[in-house]
């Protein structure tokens, strides 16, 4: 059953693997970045751009940075660095096979054009690994997922996910005992920065049922940046300044994190300073 084999890899260190290593031989932290849909998949649509356009950008400055200024300490993956598609199981098993030891996945939100809110709705989410607590995040991880629809042999690649099982409770329970509490504490450090940096209102710190949080065996967060069917937030969104703001702010998160967690996982000290 895929669910096994994912619990399988969640709770079980990758046989054989390696950590990446730098020419003198330190090792590094991997940090992988996932912008989310692409290709065939715009994700949400807005009245001048989309989705897929607007995380490539971000994630592609976060890279920047990060290879600017942390170059000694962090290497970093991207699951897609063109306007392509690539399946959830795709984007977890680039960030497993890679031995990563962060999952940031990213996203910008929306809402039906049925909902009042849909103009005036704005702010910053960051989700980790969880059940539903409420219809609107179950609304929020079944759009993300929907990536899924895209894949032709979808039935049979995630007949086993069902996060509102119960199997998928006992899952969700034994996968977040290992890495919730350092996922929780990335997401918090987003949504903070994205609020202080970025100029995004702060709509929380939640959990649901991502698959590409489920499946990857790393501290894993999705961020929705904010809404783009807000005409405001998508200006925001759209624009060189916005994109430069949000990535400041999820590398800023991601330096807070690394001097926590990278000197015990790298063997020595590490100094990442914020912008």
């Amino acid at each position: 059953m895929l669910a096994a084999v994912v619990l399988t890899g969640v709770l079980l260190p990758l046989s054989g693997a390696s950590k990446n290593v730098d020419s003198s031989g330190e090792e590094k932290f991997t940090l992988c970045l996932d912008p989310g849909h692409g290709g065939k998949d715009f994700g949400c649509i807005g009245a001048k751009t989309n989705e897929k356009t607007i995380v490539l950008r971000v994630a592609s400055k976060v890279r920047k940075l990060v290879e600017k200024h942390l170059a000694d300490y962090v290497n970093v993956v991207m699951t897609r660095d063109k306007d392509c598609f690539v399946t959830l199981q795709g984007r977890a098993d680039i960030a497993n096979k890679s031995h990563s030891d962060l999952f940031v996945s990213i996203h910008v939100n929306s809402v039906a054009k049925s909902n009042k809110r849909r103009k005036t709705i704005a702010g910053c989410q960051v989700y980790t690994l969880g059940l539903h607590k409420t219809a609107e995040n179950l609304a929020v991880a079944k759009r993300e997922n929907a990536a899924m629809d895209f894949e032709p042999d979808n039935k049979e690649s995630y007949a086993d996910f069902d996060p509102d099982s119960l199997e998928g409770d006992i899952l969700f329970e034994l996968t977040q005992s290992r890495r919730m509490d350092q996922s929780i504490e990335l997401a918090d450090a987003i949504h903070h920065n994205l609020s202080s940096t970025a100029s995004r209102q702060q709509m929380g710190v939640r959990q649901a049922g991502f698959w590409v949080l489920w499946a990857t065996s790393m501290p894993a967060v999705l961020v929705e940046l904010d809404f783009i069917c807000n005409p405001d937030s998508e200006n925001f969104l759209a624009s060189e300044k916005g994109c430069d703001q949000m990535a400041k702010a999820i590398y800023n998160a991601f330096s807070s994190y690394l001097n926590t967690y990278g000197p015990s996982l790298l063997g020595r000290e590490v100094k990442a300073r914020t912008l």
